[in-house]
């Protein structure tokens, strides 16, 4: 009985010497509501991420790690997402990627800061950079540089003057429609017609007899694809013939699928790079199809390269310490299957993609990428 006991402590001892060490990755993201294709298309990613880590076996500081995905929803609501924030912080989490929208980001971001652990986001507006806080990292391109190369677009492109302007008032949203508006001003357009509405709200009727009265060349809407697909509708029925242009939260095949013919020829400025350019975004897009049976959507990408950019910044401080990770992230250069990253002081991405697309036969195709 004594020797098999003394086994059993010895077996246990080796397995115990030879387990490895978690690091929890948290995620949070709209996992439910209008937005959750978002939200669950982004956790997906970042899930294949963290089958992609432990499929090669990585260690930090001679220790084989375990990495793990620690996931909140926050139903792309403020408050949400600051308990979703603690949340996480009180499991212990190493890195937290996101959450998705401005609104969500910018007071998430305070309680990670508190943690001292990397924080990611696709967040554009500029506040969420321009807090001080040293574990901010912008995964796309900032709503500084974003708004003024969408308007860039409309008038050098396109050809356009008489420009009306549709958001829907929130932090992503009016940023995004701020920046363009002042753009377009400042290039010598005219914004004929500047019209809010309010997330949730598919009667845009009044908005777009308000639009049709100022006789604009195009709309530039800053609104989500749930939205986009019924004011295409009203559009169409209110006899609004223009050109329209949007942020990139209509580009996904939900909202072809609720518009339908009336979508034809709409055209979404994306904070992202065209996958099918860069050698790892083929392979990203294969293994993503092969897992989950379709195609990710915009910003999933940057989710899956976030989880990889935490992982890597930790092999290259040979450590989980958040301050030296921080560090590292600060200097390192990564190809990621969306974009070479590489952060300024302030945590923005330098050189970050921006790609027009245009619904063309009922999909969407890239028509121009700059950086």
């Amino acid at each position: 009985m004594k020797r098999t006991l003394l086994w059993t402590l010895l077996a246990l001892a080796a397995g115990g010497a030879n387990a490895a060490d978690v690091v929890k990755i948290g995620f949070i993201g709209p996992l439910t509501g209008p937005d959750a294709h978002w939200g669950k298309d982004n956790q997906n990613c970042a899930q294949l991420a963290i089958e992609t880590l432990n499929s090669k076996g990585i260690k930090i500081n001679g220790k084989a790690v375990q990495f793990t995905l620690v996931s909140q929803d926050d139903q792309e609501d403020p408050k949400q997402s600051t308990l979703a924030a603690q949340r996480l912080i009180d499991d212990g989490v190493n890195a937290v990627v996101g959450p998705f929208v401005s609104g969500t980001t910018i007071p998430a971001s305070r309680i990670i800061n508190q943690a001292g652990v990397p924080q990611f986001s696709v967040a554009v507006n500029a506040t969420y950079t321009s807090l001080g806080y040293d574990n901010a990292f912008r995964l796309s391109a900032i709503d500084t540089r974003m708004g003024p190369a969408i308007a860039q677009y409309a008038l050098n492109e396109l050809k356009t003057r008489r420009i009306a302007i549709v958001d829907d008032r929130t932090a992503y949203s009016q940023g995004l429609a701020d920046k363009f508006d002042a753009e377009i001003k400042r290039l010598g357009g005219q914004v004929v017609r500047r019209e809010y509405t309010t997330p949730g709200q598919n009667n845009l009727s009044p908005i777009v007899t308000a639009i049709k009265a100022a006789k604009p060349d195009l709309v530039f809407v800053a609104v989500s694809d749930s939205q986009a697909a019924p004011f295409a509708l009203q559009m169409k029925q209110l006899g609004l013939s223009t050109k329209v242009l949007s942020g990139d939260m209509i580009q996904t095949d939900t909202f072809i699928k609720l518009s339908g013919r009336n979508g034809e020829g709409f055209m979404a400025a994306v904070a992202g790079n065209v996958l099918e350019s860069r050698p790892q975004g083929v392979e990203f897009m294969k293994r993503y199809q092969q897992k989950y049976g379709k195609l990710p959507l915009s910003y999933g990408p940057q989710h899956y390269d976030a989880v990889m950019l935490a992982a890597t910044a930790m092999q290259q401080a040979n450590t989980i310490d958040p301050v030296k990770v921080k560090a590292a992230l600060k200097k390192m250069t990564y190809e990621g299957v969306n974009a070479t990253y590489r952060f300024d002081a302030k945590g923005d991405l330098v050189k970050a993609p921006i790609t027009v697309y245009q619904v063309k036969q009922a999909k969407w195709a890239p028509i121009k990428v700059t950086y």
